[in-house]
This record gives C-alpha cells, structure tokens and sequence, in this order.
C-alpha cells in the first residue's frame, strides 16, 4: 500500500528514521500503545452499562444494539480511507486529529439525552477510532524492521489492545457505583488531553512515498459496502425477518459495492489496498484468525458482562473485577508471546491460542443460575491467555508477510479485522443468544402473550415486564427469562467454540517456523541514500 516511508522530524524532536533509531522507537511504542488504548476501551467500556442506558434513555431493542454496535462498525468502515488519507497528508496529522474528535464526542456521548443522540455521538466515536487505529500498525512496522524486536513490540501492542478491551468492563463498573452511565465516556478526555501533546512531541510525522491520485471513490465505495453489509447483519440480530427490504437491501447493495471495490483494485495502476497481498496464504490466514478472535472476544464480552450482572445480581464494579483475570492473562500471553512464538513458530502458536480459548469456552458453559466464582476464574484465565496468544501470532505474521512497502496497507487490513471481528460478534453471537433466549419466554402461565413478546427482547425488558405485572406472574416470568437467558448463553458458548475450532484448522496454513533471516527486513531500494530527512 506504501512506499518506503519518508520520516519528516522538526529540529526540536529527536530524529527516529524509518528503520527505527536508537532509543526513540520505544518511546514511539508507548506513545501508539495509548493510542490504540484508547480506541480499545471505548469498544466495551459501555457494555457494563447497558442496563443502565436501558433503564434511563429506554430505547427499542434495535436502538440498544445500535447504541453498543455503531461504534466498531463505523470504525470498521472507515478505517481504509483514513489510513490511506495518513499516506498522503501524514499519518501524525491525522492520528492528532483524531485525538481531537474523540475527545468532542465523548463529551456528547456522556450527556445524550436520548437513545438517537447517543448513537450519533457513538458513530462520531467511530470516526475519531478510524483516524487513531491505522497509524499504530502502519508506524510501528516502520520503526522496528527487525522480526525479533518487532515480535516483542507486537506482543506489547497486542497486550494493549487486549487489556483495553477487557478493562472496559472494569473502569465502565467502578465509575458507574458512584455516577451515572455518561461517565464511562469522559474518561476519554484525559487520556485525549494527555495524547495530544506527547503525541505532538515524542511521534514522528511520515508519509508514503507514492504516486498516483488517491482512490477517493474506491475509499467510500469500501466504507458505503462494508456498512451495508454490517447494517443488514445488525438488523438479522435485533429479530428482524429476514426477507424484509430493509435487510435484503442493504445486504444485496453492501457486497455489491465491495465486490465492485475488489474489482476497481485490480484494475487501477495505484489501488487503495494491493490485493495481491490475500494471495499470500499467511497472509490471508492471519487476517481470518484475527476476525475469529475478536469475534469471540467482544461478543462473549458483552454477554458475560449481562450474565454477571442481570443472572446473578452482581453490581457494576463487581462485573469488572470478575472479568479482571481475563486482562491478567492477556498481558502475560502478550509479554510472553515473542518467546512463545520464536521457540514454536506461528503455526503451533495460533493453533494452540485457539484450542484454549475453545476450551475456555466450554468450560464456561457449565455457569449456570448460581454463582460459581471458581469456575469464573478459571474459565476467564484460559480465555485472556488463549485469545492473546492468538492474537499475537495472527498479527505479528500478517505484518511480517507484508512487504515493507506495503505496510500501512497492511495495518488497514489488520484493524479493519480487528474491528469487523469486534462488530460482527456482537450482531453475530447476539443473534444467536436472542434466537434461543425468546422462545422459553412463550406461554409463560399467567402472562398476556403481549408481555411475553416485549420480555422476549432482553433479559433487562423482561424484568421490567415483570415488575409491571407483579404478584405470581410477574415472579413466574422472572424465573423464565432468567433460565431462558443461561440456556441461551450455553447455546451461545457452543456456537463460539465451533468458531474457534475453525479458527484452529485455518491457523495450519500459517508457516510451521518464525524465518528471521530477512532481519532487517528489505525495503524497496530507495532513490536516494536511506535517511530521514529533517525538514527546517
């Protein structure tokens, strides 16, 4: 996707080349791992809240999973045309700028005063992550061109993305025991004042050196396809039938616009994104596992995050410290993942990150109506290892199977996995846990047919339901939707360990060794002597 990236430092900041020089590219490391950070929170800090929302802004259930899902599928949409618009006008520039859009609708987002506005400051979110995410990747792949030190930096990396996604959940519970839901978006802003500045100073500003117009159409093409194909899975997973227009329609129109993309990249002299990189059998296979993760990560998330909390009475705080072991685990399979993957090469190393996660999985199916903290643990622990494992070889071998002058390339297709990945486990295990959870709500004795359909939706609408009702039927109701969600769950754990089973088979086509003896790794031969040039 980019040529040899051209590295333009002011005198005041330390030069750091392309290659990544001395110390700086550490620095360089701290100052990306905040920024995805914070793109990584936002993606589930609100799960905790949801009964929270639902309860005061009171939205439909296709409302609530737009509330919770627009953010990584914007995200997801855009993250093509910005990481290309990073290529041409300087990544840096773009990174600030979504520093400054994040923080702006994070305020909006925590004083919404509706379920509308809510999903309009969420998908403003979506536009800020977009901007932040393919810088990390893009700049990071420059900056360490050795595999062995790129392993380590991708394993911090990796860690952070993992940890933010599971401190979410925490930080979202300890601010909700002592203020209200829109405090899980204002911790956006401190983090955005502080990243501003340190970005401005510690981070280098770098282009690709490409010619060629930049693909405006072939960008919103991309963007206007993914959304629609999203758009049409979110409203199979909010109940909608599945031949009404407002499904079909999007769905037929999404995949044509990026079955037309596909073809508009073979055909032009300077594409977006170089699809000769797919016919790359490591390549293509890194990519699938990291969707296959995130998927079971963020939907499972934010099923486990209810579960804890509406099955088992468990307070906002209470969830995130139940869920602390998984980000535990996920930072010392990140730290550990270099070692990991040079003694067991790629292969051995995703396979294996996906057989534990399974296996996590259907431990957790054995959670049931009573709380069993042990089971808790242990299931988490495997979880936060196995899925960080996975992570880390699925990304570390797609940058490393990237040339070099295809890397901001690269980490557009890498992010925009990992964020399709996140959105689609939603609508997708969503789907399923709604699919088994209403039919145990039908027939329910003594409840009109009307309040089963309305408890049917959510297990927080059905204990609404039931306190309207009161006396034996609202009690008889409670208990239904209650077992009808742990059923659901279990069915949902299933589905998710099948996923994670084919993730497996598809990580045998990774390369069985880690091959460094491409360290340095080549770049295209320059123009001119390799250097940064220091623009005064």
């Amino acid at each position: 996707m980019s040529g040899t990236t051209t590295v333009t430092v002011r005198p005041r900041r330390r030069t750091v080349s392309g290659a990544g020089a001395g110390a700086n590219r550490w620095v360089v490391l701290v100052v990306l791992c905040v920024s995805l950070l914070l793109v990584a929170l936002d993606a589930t800090v609100l799960h905790v809240a949801v009964p929270a929302v639902t309860e005061d802004l009171k939205p439909g259930a296709m409302e609530l999973l737009w509330i919770v899902d627009v953010y990584p599928l914007v995200c997801a949409s855009l993250l093509i045309l910005f990481g290309t618009l990073g290529d041409r006008v300087g990544r840096r520039r773009v990174l600030l700028l979504g520093y400054a859009l994040f923080g702006v609708a994070s305020a909006a987002a925590a004083v919404a005063p509706s379920a509308a506005a809510l999903i309009g400051a969420r998908a403003l979110l979506g536009v800020g992550g977009a901007m932040i995410m393919p810088a990390t990747l893009s700049i990071l792949r420059q900056v360490f061109p050795d595999r062995r030190e790129r392993a380590l930096a991708i394993g911090i990396w990796s860690a952070v993305a993992a940890v933010g996604a599971a401190v979410g959940p925490l930080l979202g519970g300890f601010l909700l025991e002592h203020f209200w839901w829109g405090s899980v978006f204002l911790v956006n802003i401190p983090l955005m004042l502080v990243s501003l500045p340190v970005g401005r100073l510690f981070l280098p500003e770098s282009r690709g050196d490409r010619d060629g117009p930049w693909d405006v159409a072939g960008a919103l093409m991309a963007a206007a396809g993914l959304f629609g194909v999203v758009f049409a899975v979110k409203r199979l997973g909010g109940g909608e039938p599945a031949g009404s227009a407002l499904t079909v329609v999007p769905l037929v129109l999404g995949a044509l616009l990026l079955v037309l993309f596909v073809r508009r990249q073979r055909r032009r002299a300077f594409p977006l994104v170089d699809l000769r990189m797919f016919a790359r059998p490591a390549f293509s296979t890194a990519v699938g596992c990291i969707v296959l993760a995130m998927l079971a990560l963020v939907g499972l998330e934010l099923i486990a995050a209810q579960y804890l909390q509406l099955v088992l009475g468990l307070s906002p705080l209470q969830t995130g410290l139940r869920l602390l072991p998984l980000t535990l685990a996920a930072m010392a399979a990140g730290l550990a993942g270099a070692r990991l993957l040079r003694r067991f090469g790629p292969r051995r190393m995703v396979c294996f990150g996906f057989c534990l996660t399974g296996a996590a999985v259907l431990t957790l199916t054995a959670m049931g109506g009573e709380d069993n903290a042990g089971l808790l643990l242990f299931g988490f622990l495997l979880l936060g290892f196995g899925l960080e494992t996975t992570l880390f070889g699925a990304y570390e071998s797609m940058l490393s199977e990237a040339p070099a002058a295809q890397a901001g390339g690269a980490a557009a297709i890498g992010e925009t996995s990992y964020q399709l990945g996140a959105g689609i486990g939603i609508a997708l295990l969503g789907s399923v846990m709604n699919a088994a959870y209403a039919p145990g709500l039908a027939g329910v004795p003594g409840v009109p047919a009307s309040a089963s359909a309305a408890a049917g939706h959510s297990l927080g609408e059905a204990y609404a339901v039931a306190g309207r009702l009161g006396g034996p039927a609202g009690s008889a109701l409670r208990r239904a939707a209650r077992d009808s969600y742990v059923h659901g769950l279990h069915v949902t754990l299933l589905v998710s360990a099948g996923l994670l089973l084919l993730g497996a088979v598809m990580a045998l086509r990774l390369p069985r060794a880690m091959h460094c003896e491409d360290t340095p790794v080549e770049v295209p031969a320059p123009r001119e002597p390799e250097r940064s040039r220091v623009s005064a």
